[in-house]
C-alpha cells in the first residue's frame, strides 16, 4: 500500500515537513481551493501544488477532490460545459503526474455530522452523528455551518437547489452519474487517471435528499455504469460502516479482487443507538473490524493509495473538525503496523 495524507496546501496549519515525518508517508492527497466548483484549474496552481510537495519528499499523485457541479447532478442542460471543464482538469492533473482523483456525487452537501466536538471520557473530541440532532436542523434557515456543508450557498441558493431536486430521485441521480461517467472516464483512460467515488456519508438521504453510492447493490451498479478499471472507488471504511447492514471485510475483498478499489480511507467509528461517532483509529475503540480490511486488502493484493481519515482533537490541539495532526498521525502509524503485520503473516 502506498501511505498518504491529506494537506490543504500551504494555507494549511499542518506543514509538509511534519506529514513527512509521519513513518512510511508516500504522497500527500490535496487540491485546489482557491477556483469554484466547475471551473477548470490553472496549470500554474497545479504545478505549484506539485512544486512545494515534491520539494518536501513527497509524492503528488492524490486529488481529494475535483468537486463535481450541482448542474451535472441535476442533469441541466449547463451541464456539459462542466463537464468538459471536468475532463480538462483531469488532463491537466494527469500531466502533472496525478495518478488518482477522489470525488462524490452528493447532491448539496458533502459529508455530514451533527456535533463537531463531542468530548469523550478520555478528554479528546470527535465528531458525531445523532439522528435526533439532525432531525432539529433546518438546512434552508440560513444558520447551519458545519463541515461539508458548502458554506458559499445562500440561504436563497440552498432553496433553490431543494427546488431542482425535488424532480431528482435515486434513479435519476444514476442516469445523471452514468452521463458524467460516460464522458469522463475515457478521457481518465487516456491521462492514465484513476477516478475513485467515495460513498455517501452516512450512506443514506439527507433532508430527503437522494443518496445513491451507499452499499453493495448500488456499488455494482455504480461500477456497471462504465465497466473499466478506471472507473472505481475510495472505499471509505466510516462512510460505508456507518450501515451496519454493510459487510465490510467481505466488500473489501470483493472489489480489490476486481482490481476496482483504488484508494482507502480507512477509519473507525463507534456504531451507537441513532447514529456514530469517530474514534480513535485503533480497531478496540469503535466497531469497525480494522484488521480484517487490511486483511481483505492484502490477501487480494492491494497495491493502492491508503489515508488516515477524520481524527479526533487530541493533547489540546485545535484546528479544522477532524483534521488534526496528533490523531491522525497516530491512526497512520497503527495503520502501518497493522499491514506489516498482515503482511508478514500472509507470506
Amino acid at each position: 500500500m502506498k501511505l498518504t495524507f491529506r494537506w490543504y496546501g500551504e494555507s494549511d496549519a499542518i506543514t509538509l515537513d511534519k506529514i513527512r515525518q509521519i513513518p512510511n508517508m508516500y504522497s500527500v492527497v490535496t487540491a485546489v481551493y482557491d477556483v469554484s466548483v466547475g471551473e477548470v484549474w490553472s496549470e500554474e496552481s497545479i504545478a505549484r501544488l506539485k512544486q512545494v510537495t515534491e520539494e518536501s519528499g513527497l509524492k503528488f499523485e492524490v486529488i481529494e477532490s475535483v468537486p463535481v457541479h450541482e448542474d451535472i447532478k441535476l442533469g441541466l442542460p449547463t451541464r456539459d460545459k462542466y463537464i468538459e471543464a471536468y475532463k480538462e482538469n483531469i488532463r491537466r492533473l494527469g500531466r502533472a503526474g496525478v495518478k488518482c482523483i477522489c470525488y462524490n456525487f452528493m447532491p448539496v452537501f458533502d459529508w455530514t455530522r451533527t456535533q463537531l466536538d463531542k468530548v469523550a471520557a478520555d478528554g479528546s473530541n470527535s465528531l458525531v452523528y445523532y439522528e435526533n440532532q439532525l432531525e432539529a436542523m433546518n438546512p434552508l434557515n440560513g444558520e447551519l455551518s458545519l463541515p461539508g456543508w458548502d458554506s458559499s450557498y445562500k440561504k436563497e441558493d440552498l432553496k433553490h437547489l431543494f427546488e431542482q431536486y425535488e424532480a431528482v430521485d435515486e434513479e435519476k441521480l444514476f442516469e445523471n452519474l452514468k452521463y458524467f461517467l460516460e464522458a469522463i472516464i475515457p478521457v481518465a483512460e487516456e491521462c492514465d487517471v484513476k477516478m475513485a467515488i467515495h460513498p455517501d456519508d452516512p450512506p443514506w438521504p439527507i433532508f430527503g435528499l437522494p443518496r445513491i453510492i451507499t452499499n453493495e447493490k448500488n456499488i455494482d451498479r455504480f461500477l456497471k455504469l462504465v465497466d473499466s478499471p478506471y472507473n472505481g472507488l475510495t472505499f471509505c471504511v466510516g462512510s460505508l460502516g456507518a450501515d451496519k447492514n454493510n459487510d465490510l471485510v467481505k466488500m473489501v475483498a470483493k472489489y480489490t479482487a476486481m482490481g476496482r478499489i483504488h484508494f482507502m480511507h480507512i477509519r473507525n467509528i463507534k456504531l451507537v443507538d441513532g447514529g456514530f461517532e469517530e474514534t480513535a483509529h485503533d480497531q478496540n475503540y469503535g466497531s469497525m473490524d480494522i484488521i480484517g480490511i487490511v486483511k481483505a486488502l492484502v490477501d487480494n493484493g492491494f497495491d493502492g493509495y491508503v489515508r488516515p481519515d477524520h481524527g479526533r482533537m487530541i493533547w489540546g490541539e485545535t484546528g479544522k473538525p477532524g483534521y488534526g495532526l496528533y490523531d491522525r498521525a497516530l491512526g497512520a502509524s497503527y495503520l502501518n503496523g497493522v499491514f506489516e503485520t498482515v503482511e508478514r503473516l500472509s507470506k
